[in-house]
């Protein structure tokens, strides 16, 4: 397998949190990538540090939410591989090369996620660090390459998702009548799988997410609102509930 990885990251007056990931990636990624971030009208310079990182950056001028901005990136990425990768994660050592092994090991594998210490579902695990530098210790015993832990599922958290390119063809891009955001990744998924492609949970990697950061931010006060509403929309789109596929 060769070829780039388009790393699309979007973010909302998270500069906080984006430098980090951005160092994070540069860190531990010896294979191909870029880094595209969508910035949604933020005002905490984000637009100042992507162009001093000499980042891709696509600079939106309002927060049309996280679907459209994945969407937005997707659409000028120029990888073989695409990945959406919340601005609040952490990069590991192995971590895109054991994901694209798992992704490329069929021709039916479409997509593929890592396990983390915040998510909903399978891809949450048990953690013992309390510092960056713990993270970066247990995160690299935690990643050596084994396609036994890696696990087919019916849904990948859209926190960190890597998906071949002929999948966005096939596919499409993300519905954003899900925005601001919620479920659209359950229903990227879902409609993966319609397509006839197989998900997979590598549990030989493992990478930090801080846990939903940028939308509490940004919506303190509708973050209940804001998930029973997407869960809504997945109900009326597909008759299923998608709590169903947890």
């Amino acid at each position: 397998m060769t070829g780039m990885t388009s790393i699309i990251i979007p973010t909302y007056n998270g500069l906080h949190l984006l430098a980090p990931c951005v160092e994070s990636i540069r860190k531990h990624t010896p294979v191909p990538y870029e880094i595209i971030v969508v910035d949604n009208g933020s005002v905490d310079g984000t637009v100042e540090y992507c162009i001093r990182e000499k980042l891709i950056l696509i600079s939106m001028p309002s927060n049309a939410g996280f679907p459209a901005a994945c969407n937005k990136g997707l659409s000028i990425a120029d990888g073989d591989h695409l990945m959406l990768l919340n601005n609040d994660c952490l990069a590991s050592r192995g971590w895109l090369t054991n994901l694209l092994a798992a992704l490329y090991s069929s021709g039916d594998v479409g997509m593929v996620g890592p396990v983390t210490n915040y998510a909903s579902g399978r891809q949450q695990v048990e953690t013992s660090y309390s510092s960056r530098e713990e993270y970066e210790r247990f995160a690299a015993a935690w990643n050596q390459p084994d396609p036994s832990k890696w696990e087919e599922t019916r849904r990948i958290v859209g926190l960190c998702l890597l998906f071949k390119r002929k999948v966005l063809q096939d596919v499409g891009f993300l519905d954003e009548r899900f925005s601001p955001g919620h479920f659209e990744d359950d229903d990227y998924c879902y409609r993966a799988r319609a397509y006839g492609y197989r998900l997979l949970i590598c549990k030989d990697t493992f990478i930090h997410h801080e846990g939903s950061a940028s939308f509490k931010a940004g919506h303190p006060n509708g973050w209940d609102a804001m998930v029973s509403r997407g869960r809504q929309l997945f109900i009326e789109k597909w008759g299923v509930d998608p709590h169903a596929f947890l």
